[in-house]
């Protein structure tokens, strides 16, 4: 039942948070919510959330949020009951099931939604766990807290960091023609954090760029050796394709430097490709490493990045700058030489300074925001470490969120994330399935599998509602079939995450594209009309980011059978 009261006194409708943590309450051990009261929650037996985009009011017939100063939008809305003649619209499942749809919202700022499944998956430490960890920490032995590769990434969070992975590590990167990738002796144990007899090597990385017809291009890469401090190669690279802008305010790089370089680019690759192909595989180390990875279309397994293991004071998704992080832990100021532009070796000797800082310090040097854990840590925790929780998605969710579920299943329609729920559900205590075939019909889905789903600006043609109609009434079957299956006593949590993001996207790629402009000194008058962007774009970009977040809530629990 939901707490009416509660709901009033809050600013906000229930979010993504809220979600989780009634999931955690269900199946683990969250306090009880304050917007929801749950009868004997220890009767419950089994835990069910459905993610399901796409779903919005006029879908399931509910009347509009209201909009009077008086009335509260984020109230739950009784759900009509569906009639004979809208029997074949909609999904008719969701109302002969649910009495009440709870608007909700996403998390995000004024101009950006942030992932959802980023926060139903990552839950902040209960106290405990917390002091427990912090106990752990403090007595935990002298040569692991002094060991640098504890703070390597793990593929979790080399995807959530759009680091192109290694095939043999994930297969959630696609090499592009020209790319390569590190050859190593031994997949399954490179990301071990545990000390080796013959560690490998650190190089801290950092590339500059220049701007060609292509786009960006590598001009110079500098490697800087963590042990010695000793610089092991600097090169400056000559870009195939004439240069339009050498990016000198940023880059450093000028023509006068690039003029006499014959250096090429797959010369610098192959070189950089030989000193990481040896074993032990040594580490790369940088910041936002990700993007000199793909500067030097380079696949690498071990990487550490100082923008993740070091935190922004307002915490994730936002990134620390390393001119900030360098003056702030490190008391000397970097990027100070104007528009003379960066210096690569001394971003990747304030990378190596900065790592050592961490190393001699600890894991909590650096960080400012409340740890967080995987909802499945959780629950591992609970109930004796009974509780076994399954992941049931498109994609490969081992490799993402689920990687710390008892159980995954990786598929590729959403006829394969039914048959894999009705497989996890008798021996599973909490499963989570998300169905994205409508959100596909309408246009919402993103080319890149592990993301929420926003799309591509440009990529997105709208359908007429005629064109959804088959995959909503598959859809409607699909969670027929899959109630039918749930015991007796069975929580079913099914979400829609947020609301159409097409147009928020679309006016973010244009203020991204203005902001590039303005970053490499363009002409505005060669932008045109509407290559510009207003304090108007603003405001529209403002409300378009509110509308995409709404999302609903329907919350039931499966009777006992008569």
């Amino acid at each position: 039942m939901y707490a009416k009261g509660e709901i009033l006194k809050r600013k906000e409708a229930v979010g993504i948070s809220d979600i989780r943590d009634l999931v955690l309450h269900l199946s683990a051990d969250a306090p009880p919510p304050s917007w929801l009261r749950v009868e004997s929650p220890r009767s419950i037996q089994k835990v069910v959330a459905l993610l399901i985009p796409g779903i919005t009011p006029d879908i399931i017939s509910l009347p509009p949020l209201p909009t009077s100063a008086t009335a509260n939008p984020n109230l739950p809305l009784p759900i009509p009951l569906p009639s004979d003649s809208d029997s074949s619209r909609g999904v008719p499942f969701i109302s002969s099931t649910f009495s009440h749809a709870c608007p909700t919202r996403a998390p995000g700022d004024q101009t950006r939604m942030h992932s959802v499944l980023n926060t139903f998956f990552q839950s902040p430490l209960s106290g405990d766990e917390r002091k427990k960890r912090l106990l752990e920490r403090v007595t935990s032995e002298r040569e692991l807290e002094k060991n640098p590769l504890r703070y390597l990434l793990t593929i979790e969070q080399m995807v959530e960091n759009d680091y192109p992975v290694p095939s043999y590590l994930a297969e959630v990167f696609e090499k592009p023609t020209g790319w390569v990738e590190t050859a190593v002796t031994d997949a399954a144990s490179i990301l071990s954090q545990t000390p080796l007899e013959s560690p490998p090597r650190i190089y801290a990385i950092d590339c500059e760029m220049c701007l060609t017809e292509d786009g960006k291009e590598l001009t110079r890469v500098c490697m800087i050796d963590y042990a010695s401090g000793i610089v092991v190669y600097d090169q400056l690279v000559k870009p195939k394709k004439p240069i339009h802008d050498y990016l000198t305010r940023w880059s450093g790089i000028t023509a006068e430097a690039l003029d006499p370089v014959t250096t090429t680019f797959e010369e610098v690759q192959a070189h950089i490709l030989s000193v990481v192909s040896v074993s032990p595989t040594p580490v790369l180390l940088g910041h936002s490493l990700e993007s000199d990875l793909k500067a030097l279309k380079l696949c690498h397994p071990r990487c550490i990045d100082t923008a993740v293991i070091f935190h922004h004071p307002r915490g994730r998704p936002l990134k620390p700058g390393l001119a900030w992080l360098t003056k702030k832990w490190c008391g000397r100021e970097i990027q100070n030489r104007g528009e003379g532009g960066h210096d690569p070796e001394e971003d990747a000797r304030a990378c190596l300074d900065l790592l050592k800082k961490k190393v001699a310090n600890g894991p909590g040097f650096g960080e400012f925001k409340m740890d967080m854990e995987s909802v499945f840590e959780r629950m591992s925790r609970a109930r004796a470490g009974t509780v076994r929780s399954a992941v049931v998605d498109h994609g490969n969710p081992a490799a993402w969120h689920g990687s710390k579920a008892s159980t995954t299943i990786a598929c590729k329609s959403d006829a394969e994330v039914l048959e894999g729920l009705l497989g996890a559900l008798p021996s599973h205590h909490f499963v989570f399935g998300r169905f994205t075939a409508f959100a596909d019909a309408l246009g919402w889905i993103t080319a890149k599998g592990n993301s929420d789903l926003v799309p591509e600006t440009g990529s997105v043609v709208p359908r007429e509602r005629a064109d959804t109609s088959e995959v909503l009434a598959a859809l409607n079957l699909q969670l027929t079939q899959l109630y039918a299956a749930l015991p007796a006593r069975t929580a079913l949590v099914l979400f829609t995450g947020h609301s159409d993001p097409r147009r928020m996207a679309e006016l973010n790629a244009r203020k991204s594209t203005f902001e590039s402009a303005l970053r490499q000194a363009k002409n505005l008058d060669e932008l045109g009309i509407d290559g510009r962007w207003t304090s108007a774009d603003g405001r529209a970009l403002e409300e378009e980011v509110e509308k995409a977040r709404r999302g609903l809530l329907f919350l039931g629990i499966k009777g006992d059978a008569a």
